[in-house]
């Protein structure tokens, strides 16, 4: 009589043993999907900068292009430029306790510059940028400005290495018919030594106009050595 169940109780062991198993699988099998999941995330962060970077570039070069085309057009239609040029020139005056990390300009808001410093001192080290240097339709032009500092300090004030600091700015400026308007982007060091350091950061825009195109020259080099009328804000 015993025999008779030492059969089916074997069967259903198995079964359990089998199904236990199955389970055991699935749960490593999940387990081990969420931890390539989460692995695969900061490297598909990555990829998403990258593609970032890269299609702002292109805006950069596709607007570049198109300043560049409206000039030739006026070359070969009227044998001449007109219209009006203008430089976007980034300038910086900040002290040494203040790095700059990212720049970003549009003008008009399309893309025209974005630049991160890798670590060469490529923004933080550069006194002046150019940013933009083209032709432009005679009217109002809006630059818009997106710089990031971040702090930068030794010693006592190693704690400066954790600050980071976020400007954004617009200007309008108004580019004139024969004229080189060029627009001086300043980041600088406001108020005195009571100011709070996060206040301290700021953007003055410097204006220069001149003549943009020698009478007997017509090509599309600018005028360098004509006399400007400055101004600021």
């Amino acid at each position: 009589m015993k025999n008779k169940w030492i059969a089916p109780i074997c069967v259903i062991a198995c079964v359990f043993a089998l199904t236990a198993s199955t389970w055991a699988l699935a749960e490593s099998e999940g387990a081990g999907g969420l931890s390539a999941a989460g692995a695969a995330k900061p490297t598909y962060n990555i990829k998403l900068r990258d593609i970032e970077e890269r299609v702002n570039d292109l805006k950069e070069k596709i607007f570049q292009s198109k300043a560049r085309l409206i000039q030739l057009q006026e070359v070969v239609l009227h044998g001449t430029i007109s219209g009006s040029k203008s430089k976007i020139i980034h300038r910086n005056e900040m002290g040494g306790s203040f790095k700059l990390h990212r720049a970003q300009y549009s003008l008009d808001g399309t893309p025209i510059f974005n630049r991160v410093d890798s670590g060469d001192g490529e923004l933080a080290e550069a006194e002046e940028l150019e940013i933009f240097n083209g032709t432009v339709a005679p009217g109002n032009h809006q630059v818009s400005v997106y710089l990031e500092y971040r702090g930068d300090g030794w010693g006592f004030f190693s704690y400066l290495n954790d600050y980071k600091f976020k400007i954004k700015s617009s200007y309008t400026f108004t580019a004139e018919e024969g004229r080189l308007t060029t627009v001086g982007v300043v980041g600088y060091e406001q108020g005195g030594i009571t100011t709070p350091l996060t206040d301290r950061p700021a953007i003055r825009y410097d204006i220069e106009s001149g003549r943009a195109f020698r009478k007997d020259q017509p090509t599309d080099d600018f005028a360098d050595d004509e006399e400007a009328d400055s101004g600021a804000e």
